[in-house]
């Protein structure tokens, strides 16, 4: 009995799969994001850092029970071919007109959605909504930070088709996991943004340029590493999970010479300066500062994510 209950704990460990930066980096994301923003917004974000912290990962919880969440943290950029940027439009209803809607769900509106919030968090600041603003910038800012992830721009999300399986949740999960605590996590002062959607689409250009790398580092480790060393188990909880060794986890990481740790340092500064072009856009509105007024409609916010979290519906993996 001992033996089987071991091997069900690894067969659950290798099957684990990570969204996004997972919620270490998610949350982290959003709560340094709050320390780039100007007088005018950094008290009201500093008051509800926790909430805006804790409520980073409320997007990933959605795609366990809506179908149409998953599509909204990546995008299959290389299905468009050799030149993807070349033939996608960044304006969503061109985008529509000559794919489709449901192609376009298919293969990811990461880029697209981004701007949807961004709107979304604009009128919110414009009706000086505190509960939707909040509710808002948390959930923006997970996206955000999906965009920043080379892996979210492919459709070998996982390494399944270059026979790496388990790519996803190293670069994103692993090595911030291992080195995280190092990172550079003051990225400077939010700026002002002209055009959104281009800048949602700078992004994935940036991350797209990074997936190389990023890919072609781990097949070149994992020839010079026997398997023995490559993994290892580590307990979490009560499951016994194989995961990436430290050595080799380290040798990846010095491989890629910084790069996880730049993605997530633009990732918060980008959420910062999406947060601040809804609030100037929004008009500059002066912000509610006393947790208690806004409480109850927190709570309501919090009951719909609850409800919607709690159904069972079938999802679709991004990673």
């Amino acid at each position: 009995m001992k033996i089987a209950s071991i091997i069900s704990m690894i067969l659950l460990g290798c099957f684990t799969k990570t969204f996004g930066w997972g919620f270490w980096g998610h949350k982290k994301i959003n709560r340094m994001a709050c320390f780039t923003l100007p007088p005018g917004m950094f008290g009201f974000y500093k008051i509800h850092i926790d909430y805006i912290t804790e409520h980073a990962v409320d997007a990933d919880k959605r795609r366990y029970a809506i179908p149409e969440e998953a599509p909204r943290h990546y995008i299959d950029a290389d299905h468009y071919g050799e030149h993807p940027f070349d033939s996608l439009p960044e304006n969503w209803k061109d985008a529509v007109a000559k794919y489709t809607e449901d192609s376009l769900n298919i293969y990811g509106i990461c880029p697209w959605y981004i701007n949807k919030m961004y709107y979304n968090l604009r009128n919110a600041f414009k009706e000086n909504d505190v509960a939707k603003i909040l509710y808002y910038s948390a959930n923006i800012g997970h996206y955000i930070g999906d965009s920043h992830v080379p892996l979210h721009c492919t459709e070998n999300y996982n390494g399944q088709l270059t026979d790496q399986h388990g790519i996803h949740g190293f670069w994103e999960s692993r090595l911030p996991e291992l080195f995280g605590d190092e990172y550079d996590k003051c990225a400077g002062k939010a700026i002002y943004i002209e055009n959104v959607q281009q800048y949602c689409w700078k992004i994935i250009h940036e991350s797209y340029a990074a997936l190389d790398s990023v890919l072609r580092f781990e097949r070149e480790l994992n020839n010079s590493f026997a398997s023995d060393r490559k993994y290892a188990f580590e307990l979490r909880g009560n499951q016994l999970v194989r995961t990436y060794s430290s050595e080799y986890s380290e040798a990846y990481h010095n491989k890629l010479q910084g790069q996880v740790e730049r993605r997530m340092h633009d990732a918060i500064l980008a959420v910062g300066s999406i947060w601040y072009t809804a609030w100037v856009d929004g008009g500059m509105p002066i912000l509610q500062m006393n947790e208690v007024v806004i409480q109850d409609s927190l709570n309501v916010y919090q009951q719909i994510t609850d409800t919607i979290v709690g159904r069972k519906n079938n999802k679709r993996e991004c990673d």
